[in-house]
């Protein structure tokens, strides 16, 4: 159960994140879930599709691998991949907001805060804060981190929103045979309708063009690419597991 509190270079001084990676911290995942704002870095490496949540609203999501608990880019204690999605990099921390008066009005204002029951919390990680309370190297990448996803959130509620306006995102399932004897078959998940984006008029294309979101249906299409990288560590991994079952036979 999570444990949440305002980050603080007082309460928190002596505060360190571990940064390996590991099933231990919750990353043996198929998936977590990707920002508009990180497409760009996203589409090079993991396949981008949406869900729709209990709500009905469409979020983003990075494929990492074919079953609830297999991350095909866990590699022991080590993520082979060179972009990090920002669901992972941000750690045990989160963005949450605080009621400010700035300039005589009361807004709510971004302010970090940390699950302390996250096992990522440990004695033998990344130090926050520096002797003197200021932010070490690794906050700094962190609270960047947060921004991205906040800007991302909002950005994903109204790109989304358009896009499936227009009927561009549609149902997909992914039917994959990796030999003669290991299937699977994924629903659930939603793509980008290639078809219907080319058939778009013209106003249609200049509305999304202008929005920012042509650009991001098309890193969504050109990410599935990845789809090829994916498939092939899976049957990589059932070759090495049975190979292993053969000798141990």
């Amino acid at each position: 159960m999570a444990r949440y509190e305002l980050l603080d270079n007082i309460a928190h001084k002596d505060l360190r994140v571990a940064i390996r990676f590991g099933a231990e911290f919750g990353d043996d995942v198929g998936m977590v879930e990707a920002f508009p704002t990180e497409f760009a870095e996203l589409q090079r490496e993991y396949p981008i599709f949406f869900r729709k949540d209990p709500e009905g609203r469409f979020h983003a999501v990075a494929l990492l691998g074919f079953e609830q608990r297999e991350n095909l880019y866990l590699e022991g204690d080590r993520w082979s991949a060179s972009y990090l999605p920002g669901a992972v990099a941000r750690g045990p921390f989160l963005i949450g907001f605080q009621e400010r008066q700035v300039d005589g009005q009361l807004r709510a204002e971004p302010v970090v805060h940390v699950d302390l029951d996250n096992p990522r919390v440990s004695g033998d990680g990344e130090l926050v804060f520096t002797a003197n309370g200021g932010n070490t190297p690794y906050l700094d990448r962190v609270i960047a981190v947060l921004r991205g996803i906040n800007d991302g959130v909002q950005a994903g509620r109204e790109m989304y929103a358009a896009l499936d306006a227009l009927q561009l995102i549609q149902p997909v399932t992914l039917d994959i045979r990796f030999d003669d004897s290991h299937q699977v078959k994924l629903t659930g998940l939603y793509g980008i309708d290639r078809e219907r984006l080319a058939a778009l008029d013209a106003e249609a294309l200049h509305g999304l063009h202008r929005s920012g979101w042509l650009e991001g249906a098309y890193l969504v299409l050109s990410s599935l690419y990845n789809m090829r990288r994916l498939i092939a560590e899976k049957q990589r991994r059932i070759r090495e597991q049975e190979g292993g079952q053969e000798q141990a036979a």
